[in-house]
């Protein structure tokens, strides 16, 4: 049975220091010094130390692991672990018979003098479960929030044995502990998780995805992202001086209607000035809000989601951003000025100019409304078919507050918010909670693959995703009883 007692860090690296199978290299590049250190401070390193080092100058580094356009990156950390861990394996293949090896990197920024970066960077491990095996990787991204040089290599310090030990004490069981032991004595004021990765032989099981929504739905970290090949990406790095077109929804499922919102949005984007078709980024993005059902979160339910978004292509982002300001004050910081759009269905207007939801912000709407669409951001609004009386429900016919007339038309003469006028009005009166219901009812009569793109329906049906059951065709259930009977 695991040793699950709170270890402090230095205990912590003195049980791996302790073990004498487990042995390894650390290699640091800029300001992550401080992991190998307290591994040394600890106590008995030599059992667990075969080397360590530190290339703090470019070309020492270039002259190491090859020239880069940039240093701190997932590709550089990629390089290291590589290198380094081919080094003490083939350096050491004597013992192979009877150690577990292991290489631990990062190249990390922390904190300048003049404090005008945000410190930041990538931290891996290459290491085996068992000896003589195939090894697996561990990679993430962190953000560090101290507000000092040596705060932040302090708290990096800790994260590197959290990630050791995690590793071999904690990775290959319960899911839970092993996150919790990643972050353990750091807060996320300190150390933000924002990218995790696992692969290897002892990580098969493991869905990377999961992973991402258990960092946002933990409070590791307010948003992280997949592609559609289900590989989590680092927000930053694939979104950094880029056009982002943003839809918000709970895409259960994603159903022709939501294409169609994209589509007419689509095309509104690529026509503004400051738009470069080439640098768009197109995300689908699901709220833990959007996630819950009954007070809970169902992986199954969302990796169900995240398959038919994959299915089409999409990237898929996770966020604890409840109100559209906050994402679009997150994604402005990575964007640094590039025009973002933001598609939003008619009804979402109403919550969008509503005080009330502003009521925990100092400067109420307004505050949210400059935090938010004081940024290069516009809102491209998608029509409905109103509740109330069947008609076409466009953003021309939207009412707001008397007193909040104005900053309805300032916006529109800021060109901060359009209607779509090319849309669909046979797919309005598609709504994804009808198409769930006929998914899972199964009735004669429910034609719910014609309101779902084709490969939609097809990942749905081969999948059988959302509780879908295939019907049995007469024929089928004919020939299934012959063979039953003749056995």
């Amino acid at each position: 049975m695991q040793d699950r007692r709170r270890l402090t860090t230095e205990e912590k690296a003195l049980k791996i220091n302790l073990n004498s199978d487990i042995y390894g290299s650390f290699s640091e590049i800029g300001a992550g010094q401080e992991v190998a250190a307290n591994f040394f401070k600890a106590g008995g390193s030599s059992g667990t130390i075969a080397f360590s080092h530190s290339a703090y100058d470019m070309k020492v580094s270039d002259s190491i692991y090859g020239k880069a356009k940039r240093y701190v990156c997932e590709e550089r950390l990629i390089t290291m672990l590589k290198r380094e861990y081919n080094k003490v394996t083939e350096s050491l293949a004597d013992r192979k018979e009877h150690t577990r090896f292991f290489s631990f990197c990062n190249t990390v920024e922390s904190l300048n003098y003049h404090k005008t970066n945000q410190g930041q960077g990538w931290v891996g491990l290459r290491f085996q479960v068992n000896p003589d095996t195939k090894p697996n990787n561990i990679i993430l991204h962190v953000k560090m929030h101290d507000q000092t040089n040596t705060a932040q290599q302090e708290a990096l310090g800790i994260l590197g044995v959290n990630l050791v030990y995690a590793a071999y004490f904690h990775a290959t069981g319960e899911l839970d502990y092993f996150i919790n032991s990643l972050v353990h004595h750091l807060p996320k004021d300190r150390i933000e998780i924002d990218m995790l990765h696992v692969e290897g032989p002892d990580f098969e099981q493991i869905d990377n995805r999961i992973l991402a929504l258990n960092l946002v739905k933990r409070g590791i970290t307010e948003a992280t992202m997949f592609d559609q090949t289900g590989k989590v990406l680092q927000p930053a790095s694939k979104l950094y001086k880029k056009n982002i077109l943003l839809m918000r929804g709970r895409f259960r499922p994603v159903t022709k209607v939501n294409i169609d919102m994209l589509n007419s949005a689509r095309t509104k984007f690529y026509q503004e000035e400051e738009v470069e078709k080439e640098n768009v980024r197109e995300i689908f993005e699901l709220t833990l809000r959007d996630l819950t059902t009954g007070g809970q979160i169902s992986d199954k339910d969302f990796v169900d989601r995240a398959e038919l978004l994959g299915a089409l292509g999409y990237t898929v982002m996770i966020s604890n951003y409840l109100r559209y300001y906050e994402m679009v004050d997150y994604l402005s910081e990575i964007t640094r000025g590039y025009k973002m759009g933001i598609i939003l269905g008619i009804y979402n207007i109403h919550n969008i100019f509503d005080e009330k939801y502003y009521s925990h912000l100092s400067g109420g709407l307004l505050e949210a409304f400059g935090k938010g669409f004081g940024r290069n951001a516009k809102m491209y609004i998608y029509p409905a078919i109103n509740y109330n009386n069947g008609e076409l429900y466009e953003f021309k016919d939207v009412v707001v507050p008397e007193k909040l007339k104005g900053l309805l038309q300032y916006m529109k003469d800021n060109d901060k918010i359009e209607g779509l006028t090319e849309f669909n009005y046979n797919l309005l009166n598609i709504k994804s909670d009808e198409v769930l219901a006929k998914i899972t009812r199964q009735e004669e009569d429910d034609t719910w693959d014609s309101d779902v793109p084709d490969r939609v329906a097809k990942a749905i049906k081969f999948m059988r995703l959302f509780g879908y059951t295939p019907k049995v065709e007469p024929e089928e259930l004919k020939l299934s009883k012959e063979i039953h009977f003749k056995l």
